[in-house]
């Protein structure tokens, strides 16, 4: 068979981690969701390495990894985040490429990606190298081989881009149609203008280098391409398969591969249940006569290219301008204000290529004292990304002659390489894709910058934060309120930067609403007690203590002294300094909690001013996850009251609002505030509730909600109720032959059925699967054999397969 189809799909999110914790922080816009990787993760990532086949009754009997039957890339970054955070999805993805090395002979599914997700002709050589060496090692570390591709970030390339992805080895990358200039068959000497998407994307094409080394590329179905990503094509898997089947010429003799790229959160964020036509569209393909599936590396081995092409020089596939996106107000953008203008993206490039350049010439001299190479060091340094184990780092250190030892010299370099992996962070393409400088994605890269400078200042003594601002003000923002790059690294960035003594003062403070044991982990840091003492008046409460914090990144070490003192509520005073003896500690301590002891509160906190000086802190220090939870707590029988408050006047008014309403008359806006956040809040609790829910009660509420017109937080709900029923299905994969387990089940996918709004169901139907293949077998066989008990199982087990809509074989 000649015909082969190829889906890819480029799954990357930004890297979002708080560049001094290495942990992404609460994202209110990802609500109910912590943040936007989780979210997407829920929405898309999980659901594609389990996800359900239809029949044609719309109901679900085989559950396919969709990674196994397509081609794609992960962001390494991204994978580092999954790795912990979701490490099932992690494990599937990695299965899903073993798997298709059988399936597509010996070729796997996955290919590397840039690392960073950096621009690559924006990029400077030194970068370019990096960016390629360390998304090949880091795919080498999880996939456990070489790859044979390489995703361009915004598939944006270059001349020096290819010849980057060459010398290191890889074979193809992929291109957008609109990314060739002219062809020609290999051996003949005229050429053929295919520019403006007129190149035949059914075959793999050679582009000759000036280094005389090649690489094969392949360009995508465009039309096909946008049908999935934006024309509603996902809706439905036969359409789907339909496009794909249909993108070969009927005239055309030889092989022909059609083939698309989307972003690979198409599949179910983007579109939902977009991982379920995938799955249905593959399954058709791989049933059908005319095409068989298969991935680039499997394609190419099999039909080399019999044509040669040329690039447009600095063009991508997101960019109708090349990619003067990432640069410059060339009109491209995403957002809801067409009227903003994006002539900040120029100013805010030139002054962290500024930063970049001025960096590397300082790591260069301070580097060159340390490493025998300091520029291989840096194009290594992803070993220790990957561990950063105490091991690891002396391996690298012999491994690239350190030219001296010890424990302050081994900081020192990992702060110089750390200083580095920043400077290529902050050119995170996202940075430049929105509308304004003001953006998450923006102030991202901005923070990326604000840690090189934190580094730089640390390791050179260089005070760069000048030169830097001085050429980020240039970047104006369309929102008056931020003014431009300047005010906002002042305004947001400046803030989050953490010393040692930072993450003292939230240990410090936390530690009087958390019981730390002896060691602590506090985001990418260690805390180890060394002395700890507390003591409670009523309500108020001290805590004095010493401890040592060390980064589990640069390995920077520093013990602290602090006291903290707790006056009910909000009301929290500490002090923090690095620990001086244990003379003036002890002596700080006595004085601390003699005063106390006395009750004298105000003098406590002026024995902080005279031993800690302008070091305090409050509530307000701790780092933002930590201060939502304290706050919850402080917050809790407050927000409760409240609650009540509301609760006495919606009952007592209820009538009078429900008459209003029967007669069209809009309801008052204090009983529009009392009824939403009465409604909202009792159909919050009964969701947490221990044990059986109400589902009248609810049902109630919601018609309540409904009759009055009050808006219900729809997402927070669904998410209860989606938690719920995982809850209940993962108590039955723990004791599956519990008929009470199996009847809570039930009741709970009952309870989602019901709710008058949309609840995916897909982690419980992926839980009945298995448990169908394991548990089911066996209690049908007891049944059989006349065992009541395990008939009456089966019985309920079927019937909670077609709540699930869920086929039972």
């Amino acid at each position: 068979m000649d015909r082969y189809v190829c889906i890819h799909g480029h799954f990357y999110q930004p890297p979002r981690e708080h560049p001094w914790f290495e942990a992404i922080e609460v994202q209110d816009s990802a609500y109910p969701y912590h943040d936007w990787n989780e979210r997407i993760t829920y929405e898309c990532y999980a659901p594609n390495s389990a996800s359900r086949v239809l029949d044609r009754e719309g109901m679900a009997g085989r559950i396919v990894n969709n990674y196994s039957s397509i081609s794609f890339n992960f962001g390494p970054t991204l994978l580092s985040w999954l790795q912990p955070n979701a490490p099932d999805v992690y494990q599937a993805v990695l299965r899903a490429d073993r798997e298709s090395m059988a399936r597509f002979g010996g070729h796997g599914s996955a290919i590397a990606q840039c690392y960073s997700h950096m621009i690559m002709p924006l990029a400077n050589q030194r970068d370019r190298r990096t960016q390629v060496a360390w998304g090949l090692r880091d795919f080498s570390a999880r996939f456990g081989r070489v790859s044979e591709g390489m995703w361009l970030p915004e598939t944006a390339a270059d001349v020096a881009t290819l010849e980057a992805l060459a010398e290191a080895g890889i074979k193809f990358t992929v291109l957008a149609p609109r990314q060739a200039r002219r062809t020609r068959p290999l051996g003949t000497s005229r050429w053929r203008d295919v520019t403006g998407e007129r190149i035949d994307p059914r075959r793999a094409y050679l582009h000759r280098l000036p280094s005389g080394r090649s690489i094969a590329l392949f360009f995508y179905d465009g039309a096909a391409a946008r049908g999935v990503a934006f024309e509603g094509l996902l809706h439905s898997g036969d359409a789907f398969a339909d496009r794909l089947l249909g993108g070969f010429s009927p005239d055309a003799s030889g092989p022909q591969l059609s083939h698309i790229a989307t972003d690979g959160e198409t599949y179910g964020h983007h579109h939902r249940h977009g991982d379920m036509a995938l799955a249905f569209a593959t399954k058709r393909i791989e049933e059908s006569a005319s095409a068989r599936l298969t991935v680039y590396g499997e394609f190419l081995e099999r039909h080399p290219p019999a044509d040669e092409v040329e690039i447009v020089e600095g063009s991508s596939w997101s960019c109708d301008h090349g990619i003067e996106r990432w640069r410059a107000d060339c009109g491209c953008r995403a957002g809801s204000h067409p009227e903003w203008r994006q002539g900040w993206r120029g100013p805010l490039r030139a002054a962290l290529d500024w930063l970049r350049d001025e960096a590397a010439r300082l790591y260069e001299a301070e580097a060159g004292t340390i490493f025998e190479n300091p520029w291989a060091a840096r194009d290594h340094y992803i070993d220790v990304i990957l561990d950063r184990s105490l091991e690891r780092v002396g391996q690298f250190m012999e491994e690239h002659r350190a030219r001296r030892a010890g424990d302050r010299n081994t900081a020192r370099a990992l702060k110089l390489l750390e200083l580095q992996r920043h400077a290529m962070l902050m050119y995170t393409s996202c940075g430049w894709f929105f509308e304004d400088v003001s953006g998450i994605e923006t102030v991202q890269v901005i923070q990326y910058a604000g840690r090189v400078l934190q580094l730089g200042a640390d390791v050179f003594g260089a005070q760069l934060d000048a030169g830097f601002l001085a050429r980020l003000q240039e970047a104006r923002s369309n929102i008056p309120e931020h003014a431009d790059g300047r005010s906002i690294f002042v305004k947001w960035v400046r803030p989050a930067g953490v010393s040692l003594l930072d993450v003292a003062a939230h240990y410090a403070v936390s530690s009087l609403f958390e019981d730390y044991g002896p060691r602590a982990s506090v985001y990418a840091y260690e805390v180890v007690r060394e002395d700890y003492e507390s003591r409670e008046i009523g309500r108020a409460k001290v805590a004095v203590g010493r401890a040592r914090i060390t980064s589990r990144v640069t390995f920077e070490s520093a013990t602290a002294a602090f006291g903290v003192l707790h006056l009910g509520d909000h009301n929290v005073s500490a002090g923090v300094r690095e620990y001086r003896g244990a003379e003036p500690y002890n002596q700080m301590k006595s004085d601390v909690m003699a005063t106390f002891d006395q009750a004298d509160f105000p003098e406590v906190i002026r024995s902080f001013d005279r031993n800690f000086g302008s070091s305090t802190y409050s509530l307000k220090s701790l780092f933002r996850d930590e201060r939502r939870k304290v706050l919850d707590q402080v917050l809790e029988s407050a927000v409760t009251g409240v609650e009540g408050v509301f609760a006495t006047i919606y009952n007592r008014e209820a009538p009078i609002m429900r008459f209003l309403v029967s007669l069209g008359s809009p309801l008052p806006r204090p009983f529009q505030t009392a009824a939403e956040l009465y409604l909202n809040a009792s159909l919050r609790q009964e969701l947490s509730k221990d044990g059986d829910v109400n589902p009248e009660r609810l049902r109630g509420l919601a018609d309540d909600a409904t009759r009055l017109g009050v808006p219900l937080d729809v997402d927070g709900l669904i998410y209860r109720v989606a938690a719920r029923v995982r809850r209940a299905m993962r108590e039955l994969a723990a004791t599956p032959h519990d008929f009470r387990a199996l009847e809570a089940a039930a009741k709970c996918v009952s309870l989602a059925r019901g709710w008058p709004f949309p609840v995916d169901l897909w982690e419980a139907q992926n839980t009945f699967a298995e448990l169908a293949r394991t548990a089911f077998p066996l209690r049908k066989q007891s049944a059989d054999a006349g065992d009541l008990d395990a008939g009456q199982w089966v019985d309920r087990f079927v019937a909670l397969g077609a709540q699930l809509a869920m086929r039972v074989h």
